[in-house]
């Protein structure tokens, strides 16, 4: 793509960035020449707003090794070694690493980011497509993607955004997330606010909210599932441990399933009946006498 003046005109940018283009941008330059001379020139976020106005662009660079301060290309990135950013990073398409990935300041791919190591990211992750890691992935800021596919942790300094699903080998960590399908996680599931997701949790350790806990299925941990505020689920509840929902919150399972249908699709199964269950069947009749169904 050839980017003219005109062209650039129409768009309507910063009077300072016009004049850096009418200056120093390479004649006849294509798109890609214009966004390596912005960053050469320390002018990343320029080049991420030429990026916003155009668009991305089907070019495949391909590398054995990445080692820069800013990059920022419209097409998509291979990297068959390891890529280390000292600044952001920015692509058109999509980032496959076959070894690790360091980026100390902002992330942001427009496709799918995989990564045969560790992902570690500085600042916020912004993803259009998945995020699949074959080790960590760690972000010191806010993370917005599609699915997060981590083989080990997965770890959310900021706020976490998944449209799609979580699924992490080990432990899980944010500060709180949001998720549009399910969580799967082998470990531990740690959250310092809100957790919510419209479909299930299965956890193989334990779960601990610092806000409410939320999920439009059932949740399963085979620890303990603790909360400060609410722990609410569309269907059942299952821990090997305690349910215990924060002082003066409730304990609901069966939200989204009639009451007639309690008994088997909202049954609540713990080491003992949580003192503030409000809806469910309550199921573990080897710690009661009976079983009852809460109201």
């Amino acid at each position: 793509m050839d980017i003219t003046k005109d062209f650039i005109k129409l768009k309507q940018p910063c009077a300072d960035g016009f004049r850096w283009y009418l200056r120093h941008a390479p004649p006849h330059g294509t798109y890609q020449q214009l966004l390596d001379a912005l960053v050469a020139d320390g002018r990343s976020k320029d080049a991420h707003w030429l990026l916003d106005q155009f668009g991305p662009t089907d070019a495949v660079l391909e590398l054995d090794h990445l080692d820069a301060q800013d990059f920022v290309f419209a097409g998509a990135v291979t990297v068959r070694g390891t890529l280390e950013v000292t600044g952001t990073l920015r692509t058109g398409r999509g980032i496959r690493v076959g070894g690790g990935m360091r980026v100390d300041g902002h992330l942001q791919a427009g496709d799918d980011v995989h990564c045969g190591g560790a992902l570690l990211c500085g600042d916020a992750l912004h993803v259009n497509g998945r995020v699949h890691a074959a080790w960590n992935v760690l972000v010191q800021g806010e993370t917005e993607c599609e699915d997060i596919r981590a083989g080990w942790d997965f770890i959310s300094v900021g706020p976490a955004r998944v449209r799609g699903a979580v699924q992490v080998g080990q432990q899980l960590q944010v500060t709180s997330l949001h998720c549009d399908k399910g969580i799967r996680v082998g470990g531990d599931v740690i959250s310092d606010a809100d957790l919510m997701t419209r479909q299930g949790i299965e956890c193989g350790g334990a779960i601990t909210c610092g806000g409410h806990l939320y999920a439009g299925w059932g949740i399963k941990a085979l620890e303990q599932i603790t909360a400060a505020g609410t722990i609410s689920a569309g269907e059942s509840l299952y821990t090997e441990g305690e349910v215990c929902a924060g002082d003066g919150y409730g304990v609901y399972a069966g939200l989204q399933v009639p009451e007639h249908a309690w008994e088997s699709s909202a049954r609540v199964h713990a080491c003992r009946r949580p003192e503030s269950l409000r809806s469910g069947h309550w199921a573990h009749a080897s710690f009661d006498n009976q079983e009852s169904t809460a109201s």
